[in-house]
């Protein structure tokens, strides 16, 4: 009789649960928070001291008008300034272009239309000019746009005589001090357009934002606390939507306003999703490693130069009509109230660092402040010594921001 041989099933070593890999959450970014809390104070604070003057709706609606050179400069110079440059001769080049405008329509029979065609293509041609001495002959930007400070301020007073141009077409001021028109009707005396474009806007940022985290989420990659970004996006709904509200009760959206929210959503895609931005951050931070990774370094300073000879065109046709003509003497610090958005809105002085979002955030600031002490009568001087230590803290918060971090 055989042996019967039995047979065990091996013992099954124990299993140990899946490692899920933890997504690292992206860390708050302070300087980006803190400029944006700082303009609430800053609001909150003028509202107090004007008794409740700053925000109404007429106040609110100039607040956009007046200072939209402001931040249309600012969307073009935060791009220079990432980049590691300077550029001084944006206001001068606001003034000339506006000569240039006023002379087409009043001089040369150029419809409203084919003068701000015009005034974009001059734009154009001053930055390419800049743009040339400093991509292609090496010389310091700081230098060529002070030279184009003094040229372009030159050539306005040749262009205008030392006097003034007015008489423009009401469609060619409409542009810097006109309203879309009421296509909807009104509801309790209030625009009804303004209202659904505050909605919708509020509406369309909440929808994006759910879209990337989705798509983070669905990369693995970093991304904010849920929290954190439910709390930023309805405080910022909130905020659209009571502007809208206010905006609606005195002659509804500004055209410029229009404007600038193109030209936010198209240069915060630029600098943020194509190659050119990357470009333009990578030669910010580092030159050298931008050099080697292949970057063609000349043809970015040009284009960025070129850029902002766009936008400044682009300020000179709205301070233009804004004005109702052209003055010889427009255009003053303008580059001066360009740059300190920018380093107010959390740009680095070394380059390399900053955003759209922020300067506009910076330029609003500076706006805010202007209408604020316009409200209390504060003298001129004094309103000029507020502007500079606003932005030479601004300025030392983000260099002891960094030292900071170094030292982790």
């Amino acid at each position: 009789m055989s042996a019967m041989t039995i047979t065990t099933p091996a013992s099954k070593a124990p299993t140990e649960p899946p490692v899920r890999r933890r997504i690292p959450k992206l860390s708050i970014n302070l300087r980006q928070y803190g400029i944006v809390a700082a303009l609430a104070v800053i609001v909150i604070l003028f509202q107090i001291l004007t008794d409740g003057r700053l925000l109404l709706p007429g106040n609110v609606n100039n607040l956009i008008q007046q200072n939209a050179y402001v931040l249309i400069l600012a969307i073009g110079m935060v791009i220079v300034i990432i980049a590691g440059h300077i550029d001084l001769s944006v206001g001068s080049v606001v003034a000339m272009v506006g000569a240039v405008a006023a002379i087409s329509m009043n001089n040369w029979g150029l419809p409203w239309w084919g003068a701000v065609i015009v005034s974009l293509l001059v734009g154009a041609l001053v930055g390419a000019w800049q743009g040339y001495w400093v991509a292609f002959v090496g010389i310091p930007a700081f230098i060529v746009t002070l030279a184009g400070m003094l040229i372009f301020r030159g050539l306005t007073l040749v262009l205008l005589t030392g006097g003034t141009i007015s008489g423009l077409p009401a469609e060619f001021t409409a542009i810097g001090a006109g309203w879309l028109p009421s296509y909807l009707g009104e509801l309790g005396g209030r625009d009804v357009l303004t209202l659904a474009l505050g909605v919708l806007t509020a509406v369309a940022l909440i929808v994006f934002q759910l879209r990337t985290r989705a798509t983070l989420s669905r990369l693995d990659l970093p991304r904010e606390p849920i929290a954190s970004m439910w709390t930023k996006n309805g405080i910022a709904a909130i905020a659209i939507i009571w502007f809208a509200w206010l905006l609606s009760d005195y002659s509804g959206t500004p055209i410029i306003l229009i404007v600038l929210a193109a030209l936010i959503l198209i240069y915060n895609f630029v600098l943020n999703r194509t190659v050119f931005g990357r470009h333009v951050y990578a030669m910010g931070g580092n030159l050298f490693a931008a050099v080697m990774s292949g970057v063609k370094t000349k043809w970015v300073n040009f284009y960025i130069f070129v850029n902002m000879g766009v936008l400044a065109g682009l300020a000179g046709v709205v301070s233009t009509a804004r004005a109702g003509g052209a003055v010889a003497s427009a255009g003053q610090n303008y580059e001066l109230d360009a740059i300190a958005a920018v380093f107010i809105g959390g740009a680095a002085v070394q380059g390399g660092v900053g955003t759209v979002v922020g300067a506009v955030v910076g330029g609003l600031v500076m706006g805010v402040l202007n209408m604020g002490l316009s409200i209390l009568s504060v003298d001129a001087a004094w309103q000029m010594t507020i502007k500079g230590l606003v932005l030479l803290l601004a300025v030392a918060f983000d260099i002891f921001n960094k030292r900071r971090a170094g030292g982790r």
